[in-house]
């Protein structure tokens, strides 16, 4: 194990391997109440869902630690989750049987461009102002959707959003999670926005606002109502609707895992001359994790930033990432929980997670207008859309428009132009 890992290569042992996997593992642990919470939104049944996303995330993570020996944890991502529900479901009418079928093609394209070595081409071909447009966008949807099961934002009909009833006990529950996360994150607790949960459904046990659940550990619940429908409804993807579906799944997990993975391998300082070793074995773990996911019954699974909690608490190898996936087996155990992680439970963690989202905004270069414009329209049009998709689509059409006139039309990517035409179609589509 100590040579297959290379323990004495990266200066580590195998109880500072362990406690990193701990730390990860509770730095994301949410996810598994989260998750289910928001697809199951979407008409998906929460246990079901609860099993997918712990064994996409174990399977992921475990993939992820033996094939790239990274000390990175997957599991299905917070955005995609909500864009898979609000968006692709609830707005689009898309379901969810096919909207999963969208997440196993968008995974399978993945590999084939992880496979081809094509990779760098397509991240290349997408303007850094636009990534990080789309991450803050993203981020700001799922806040938003946060406020409102929160109830801190509620309809009208007048201005189609006004501030809720801050007296109401579940609203009063989600302000108190928030601030109590807050607090955690601030001081720089680790595993703080889990931990935040855990005190928000026990103040709501006390005071009555979550039912008692029927136990701590029952039996794992039946993957049979999700496992499996992402194969059978292949055939239905054949629209323009669905092909903008799948380049979204697509393109957000592959900038999100590219930046996740760059990320923590910097602050674990495996970087060699600027570049990620490995990366391609990382890159198939991950999208080898999203197919699997997706048959199982969960949204795109994807590489966590939560993983550099592990890599501050010492974890320098794949066996972190193989403890973390041992903790999310162990999980599956938990699942009557499901029953006390109400909306003003998870409100709190979509709201902090749009926060940690948006930090990349100030490295959007607003003096210049040609960039400012497309990446405003891609942040501003997601929540009020209620569509990342579309965000997207604007920033993608505006950008090479903006960059024409600018007389910057050779600094546009082929691809960026098919991109144009194709969103074009979409919204002609859509009309």
């Amino acid at each position: 194990m100590d040579r297959f890992f290379g323990f004495k290569e990266y200066g580590t042992t195998y109880r500072k391997e362990f406690i990193a996997g701990l730390t990860t593992f509770l730095s994301m642990a949410y996810i598994l109440f989260v998750n289910p919470a928001i697809l199951g939104d979407a008409g998906m049944d929460k246990g079901a869902v609860f099993v997918a996303t712990a064994l996409a995330a174990a399977i992921g993570s475990l993939v992820m630690g033996l094939l790239a020996n990274y000390p990175i944890a997957l599991a299905p991502g917070m955005g995609l989750n909500a864009f898979f529900t609000y968006s692709v479901v609830m707005v689009m009418g898309i379901p969810w049987q096919t909207a999963l079928a969208g997440v196993l093609v968008s995974g399978l394209v993945f590999i084939v461009i992880t496979v081809l070595k094509i990779r760098e081409t397509i991240i290349n071909a997408i303007p850094q102002e636009l990534k990080y447009a789309a991450a803050s966008g993203i981020g700001l949807f799922i806040a938003f959707i946060g406020l409102q099961n929160a109830g801190i934002v509620e309809n009208n009909d007048s201005t189609l959003v006004q501030l809720g009833n801050l007296t109401s006990g579940d609203t009063l529950l989600a302000i108190f999670g928030l601030v109590v996360i807050v607090i955690f994150m601030v001081r720089g607790i680790k595993g703080g926005i889990f931990y935040g949960m855990v005190l928000t459904a026990i103040v709501g046990l006390i005071f009555q606002q979550i039912p008692l659940p029927s136990g701590i550990i029952g039996a794992v619940p039946s993957l049979e109502p999700t496992f499996g429908e992402a194969v059978k409804h292949l055939n239905q993807i054949t629209t323009i609707d669905m092909l903008v579906v799948v380049l979204t799944f697509l393109f957000v997990d592959f900038f999100d895992t590219a930046g996740t993975l760059m990320a923590v391998a910097s602050q674990a300082g495996l970087m060699k001359d600027n570049k990620l070793p490995r990366a391609g074995r990382a890159l198939l773990a991950d999208s080898s994790a999203t197919v699997v996911g997706a048959v199982l019954g969960t949204s795109t699974t994807t590489a966590y930033i939560e993983s550099s909690s592990g890599v501050a608490a010492g974890g320098r190898t794949g066996f972190t990432s193989v403890v973390t996936a041992g903790f999310f087996l162990l999980a599956l155990l938990f699942s009557p929980l499901l029953g006390v992680v109400t909306p003003s439970v998870t409100a709190p963690v979509l709201i902090i997670v749009g926060v940690l989202m948006v930090a990349v905004l100030g490295k959007i270069e607003w003096h210049r207008f040609e960039i400012a414009t497309p990446a405003f329209l891609t942040i501003i049009a997601m929540p009020l859309t209620y569509s990342i998709a579309t965000g997207i689509a604007l920033g993608f059409i505006m950008y090479p428009i903006t960059m024409l006139v600018k007389g910057k039309w050779k600094d546009v990517h082929p691809i960026m132009y098919f991109m144009f035409f194709i969103f074009i179609l979409y919204f002609a589509f859509l009309a």
